[in-house]
């Protein structure tokens, strides 16, 4: 989608969706080499995680402004088996003329400063930063406080919340993959908004993250003391992430996040105002058609858990209607380093490159 002032995302499902399955159809052999720019945060070290795993994607080069030189298995042992011999790299333009696809894990306000350079030398940028996510500069410097330096560029940005503009995405050089807070709520959301089930006034999102959204540089407010056994609200009535949830709804939209005690994770709880005599019944129904052929969305009438997620490029959702007050309550679960940010970007990555949109993507998570 290209991501113009009047135009908002919109369900696709199905036939529109080549490269979404797991058979022969959408099935390629080939390698492609990629890049990342600013693979240093967490962000970054879960796209080489995920990517370690990828059937067809490998790593040319993983730059780290802060940590160049530094080697891949020192600043993350996990990571260490599968890049035993990689460092980070200090970024130079000329690394993306040897790549199919960029991958920017850069921090807001900084990938639209180079965007202009790197994205005719690669072809195809996925952008995990927020430059590049609302449709015009004004917008961007309302929520973000910010001058645009790049407002050239936003037509041709789609915004990549897959499930809902996987059609735009194949077709995209440049796609803004959504914040973490976002994709849940929306996916969530947008069967009843689109179909005019609720109102679209009103709309009230409350949802908690583990602390690994912060990043990776250490804060006042993540450090171990502050965070544990504590539970706090944060960015009250004008978190940035409320634009988003507003241009994939259509709908005006109350959030408010909160900091949990957990590395990772996100559970967000949304109310609406049905507009008929909608049901707790119907209300899942219109989730299950809705995400029924979706491999990376589960639909339950179990409450999600964030656990369930732990590691998985999967969002789940359940909804109620509470005939007592009203009120539609649509809760969804993720990972917000996987669907929430790396995983989500490599699902929009497949389509662009004309991959399995499942490819290298887990659906489960780990337990205990």
């Amino acid at each position: 989608m290209t991501t113009s002032s009047s135009e908002t995302p919109g369900t696709t499902h199905g036939s529109e969706a080549p490269h979404r399955g797991t058979g022969p159809a959408g099935a390629t052999d080939r390698t492609v080499r990629v890049g990342i720019v600013g693979a240093s945060g967490y962000t970054g070290a879960e796209l080489m995680r995920l990517l370690a795993g990828h059937p067809n994607l490998e790593i040319a080069f993983a730059t780290g402004a802060s940590q160049a030189g530094t080697p891949v298995g020192e600043l993350y042992p996990s990571l260490a088996a599968a890049y035993a011999n990689v460092a980070f790299v200090p970024y130079e333009p000329g690394l993306a003329d040897d790549v199919e696809l960029v991958f920017c894990g850069l921090p807001h306000g900084s990938s639209m400063e180079l965007m202009a350079e790197l994205l005719p030398r690669a072809g195809k940028v996925v952008d995990l930063g927020a430059d590049f996510r609302l449709p015009s500069a004004a917008g961007y410097q309302q929520w973000y406080g910010d001058v645009h330096t790049a407002p050239e560029l936003l037509d041709q940005a789609v915004f990549g919340l897959t499930e809902l503009c996987r059609d735009r995405v194949s077709e995209a050089s440049l796609v803004a993959n959504p914040g973490c807070y976002p994709t849940g709520p929306s996916l969530g959301l947008v069967p009843f908004t689109s179909a005019g089930l609720v109102e679209l006034t009103g709309i009230i999102v409350d949802a908690a993250s583990g602390v690994s959204g912060a990043g990776r540089p250490p804060k006042p407010n993540t450090t171990f003391c502050t965070v544990d056994e504590n539970f706090t609200a944060y960015g009250l009535l004008d978190h940035r992430h409320t634009a988003e949830m507003e241009l994939t709804t259509g709908a005006q939209v109350l959030f408010t996040p909160h900091l949990a005690p957990m590395n990772r994770g996100i559970l967000a709880t949304s109310y609406a105002r049905p507009t008929d005599d909608l049901t707790t019944a119907k209300a899942l129904d219109m989730l299950h058609e809705t995400y029924a052929d979706e491999p990376f969305v589960v639909v339950s009438e179990a409450g999600p858990s964030t656990k369930a997620t732990l590691g998985a490029n999967t969002v789940h959702l359940t909804a109620r209607v509470d005939p007592r007050t009203g009120w539609l309550v649509v809760i969804s679960a993720l990972d917000n380093l996987v669907k929430g940010a790396s995983g989500q970007a490599i699902q929009n990555a497949n389509l662009m490159l004309g991959l399995r949109e499942v490819a290298g993507l887990p659906t489960v998570g780990l337990m205990p």
